[in-house]
């Protein structure tokens, strides 16, 4: 790194943010809402491998960071950014990873009779946080797809990534022994 790099550039004093591409919009921006939450959910999955959880889940969850820094690049490129993010799809094979990891754990997992409350175990837990934050990046990223287009299977891998995060943190309570706490009403 030269010693001329500087993290902050002081473009976005006046509120808004450049785009890959060079234009700029205010911060507040929905297509800024999409991919903010969609690094929020990045840095959550960052929390996620920082516990002494199962080697090929840490791996997935790596992958998984990933793409979403690709998804990321994908919504905030303007129209003359696509040229430069235009490789970052997301294949049907990205999605199909998800389904055979949950597949795969869903095997090992007791039956699913009641809605489970959140926590019992921190790497579980933070699987939930990120569930929740997962769910919220789908929320703005259609919200976002209504007015510009977004590649609709980036919206399927983000709804199956919040599933896989769900049973992800069934996995890992069961892997340490934890009971999950059923919802009563």
């Amino acid at each position: 790194m030269s010693g001329d790099f500087k993290i902050y550039t002081k473009t976005g004093d006046d509120g808004t943010t450049g785009l890959v591409g060079g234009s700029r919009v205010k911060k507040y921006d929905l297509r800024l809402e999409s991919y903010g939450t969609v690094d929020e959910l990045n840095a959550s999955i960052g929390v996620i491998r920082s516990y002494g959880i199962d080697p090929t889940a840490k791996d997935l969850l790596l992958k998984i960071q990933h793409k979403l820094f690709n998804i990321g690049s994908r919504l905030a490129s303007d129209e003359k950014g696509q040229e430069f993010t235009a490789q970052l799809v997301v294949k049907t094979e990205d999605i199909e990873v998800l389904e055979k990891a949950i597949d795969a754990y869903h095997e090992t997992l007791p039956e699913l009779r009641n809605f489970i409350l959140p926590g019992g175990e921190l790497s579980a837990a933070q699987c939930h946080i990120a569930r929740t934050i997962c769910r919220r990046a789908e929320r703005r990223i259609v919200e976002f797809a209504e007015q510009t287009p977004v590649q609709p299977e980036l919206i399927k891998y983000i709804n199956r990534l919040s599933d896989y995060l769900f049973v992800l943190a069934r996995k890992l309570a069961h892997d340490k022994g934890i009971d999950e706490t059923t919802w009563q009403y």
